[in-house]
This record gives C-alpha cells, sequence and structure tokens, in this order.
C-alpha cells in the first residue's frame, strides 16, 4: 500500500509536470503569436507552406506535452502510451523539419535586404540534435516512468530558446543566444531544483540532460563561428 507520503509527492509531480507542461505553452504562444499565431492580426504576409509546417509540428508537440501529464494524472495511461507513439512520430517529423526549414530560411534570397545567417544556421542544427537525442532516450525508458517524463521535459525545454529568442523584450534582443539560451537555463535550474526539494536528490535523467543541453549551447555559438562552419553552411545554402 501506497504511503501518504508518497502520494504527496506523486500529487506533487503531477502538479509541477502539468505546471511546466502550461508555462511551455505559454513561453510558445508569447514568442510565436506575432508571427505564426496570430500573424494575420499583425498584418503579414501568408506563411510559406515548409514554415506553417513548421509550426504546425512545433504546436502538435506542445499540445501533446500538456495532454500527456494531464491523461497520467486521471490515470488514463492506456491513452497515454497510445498517444506516446504519435509523439514519437510527431518528434522524428521535428527532427526532419528543422534542417530543411533553417537550411531554406537561411539562402541569401529568402529574405531580399538581409544578410544571409549562416553562423546561426549552427544552433538549430545543433539544438534539434540535442532535442532528438532527449526523446530517443525517453522513449526508450518508457517502463521507467521517473526517468521518461523527466528526459520528455528536458526535451521540450531544449527547443524553448528558439520562443523565448522572439519574446519582445529589450534584453532579449541586445543580448542574443545569450539571453534566449539563458532563460532556457533558468527553467532548467527551476526542475533541478523542484527534484532537490521534493525528491531530495537530483535525478540522474536531470543530470544528464540537462547537461547535454547545456553543453550544446556554446558549442553551437562556437561551431557557427568557425571558418569550416561558415563553408559547410554556404555549401548547404548554395
Amino acid at each position: 500500500m501506497a504511503t501518504p507520503a508518497y502520494l504527496t509527492v506523486r500529487r506533487r509531480d503531477r502538479v509541477f509536470y502539468l505546471g511546466m507542461a502550461l508555462t511551455a505553452a505559454a513561453v510558445v504562444f508569447a514568442g510565436f503569436a506575432r508571427t505564426f499565431y496570430l500573424r494575420n492580426l499583425f498584418g503579414h504576409p501568408p506563411l510559406r507552406l515548409l514554415l506553417a509546417l513548421h509550426g504546425v509540428l512545433f504546436t502538435l508537440w506542445i499540445v501533446l506535452f500538456f495532454i500527456q501529464p494531464a491523461l497520467v494524472a486521471v490515470k488514463r495511461t492506456d491513452l497515454h502510451r497510445r498517444l506516446g507513439v504519435a509523439g514519437g512520430v510527431i518528434a522524428a517529423l521535428m527532427t526532419l523539419i528543422v534542417p530543411i526549414t533553417a537550411i531554406e530560411v537561411s539562402k541569401p534570397g529568402f529574405r531580399p535586404g538581409a544578410p544571409s545567417p549562416l553562423s546561426f544556421l549552427s544552433v538549430p542544427m545543433i539544438n534539434i540534435l540535442v532535442f532528438a537525442i532527449l526523446v530517443a532516450a525517453g522513449l526508450y525508458y518508457r517502463r521507467k516512468s521517473d526517468t521518461h517524463k523527466r528526459l520528455m521535459l528536458l526535451a521540450t525545454i531544449s527547443i524553448l530558446p528558439a520562443a523565448m529568442a522572439r519574446l519582445p523584450f529589450a534584453f532579449i534582443r541586445a543580448n542574443g543566444a545569450l539571453a534566449f539560451f539563458g532563460l532556457a537555463d533558468v527553467v532548467l535550474l527551476l526542475c533541478i531544483a523542484y527534484d532537490g526539494v521534493v525528491h531530495r536528490r537530483l535525478h540522474p535523467a536531470f543530470a544528464c540532460g540537462g547537461l547535454l543541453f547545456i553543453a550544446s549551447q556554446p558549442l553551437c555559438v562556437a561551431l557557427g563561428h568557425t571558418a569550416a562552419w561558415l563553408a559547410f553552411a554556404q555549401w548547404l545554402t548554395r
């Protein structure tokens, strides 16, 4: 029989993961409201099909990320598992479409008059690789719920920098990658703090996955300014 202390921790976990899912959804909506969700209200022209598909896939992931812990909370783990298959398919499609989209928007003619952002191309490329690794690990550990849910949360945090970069705050525009990666790291640290307070330890999934995410940030920024990367990116976007 489960002890009262165990049941209390389980309830706190359900509230925490639902709260993190809502936070992720709010960040994504706020970041992409002007350019995607409320695009027509701001007088923007229709999106190209590739960009629309990119946005739809990421939105589906965020919606599913909210639904999954909600299903666990109402004890519908059977449906949670079935939707997990859909989540794996969505993640695979995201992993494919991000490099294609990133290369397309980095081509010189995509934004007339704007410089080709070849150095920045490394950011979405490495970022989506980290996402794919975390999702794959989460699916591998799907029968270990404590590990699985933390890896899926980390995977979702890993794609938040794209939305955070578009939040309408001056300090983000002024500091670029330092700001939007830093905000994502704050979310990660909140997760680690929660584990420390409620579970009295740092779960290995947060430790390993968090380290991967944090280590990838200076790597992708530094890589983007190397001559080898710039030559490779120029070849990709020619």
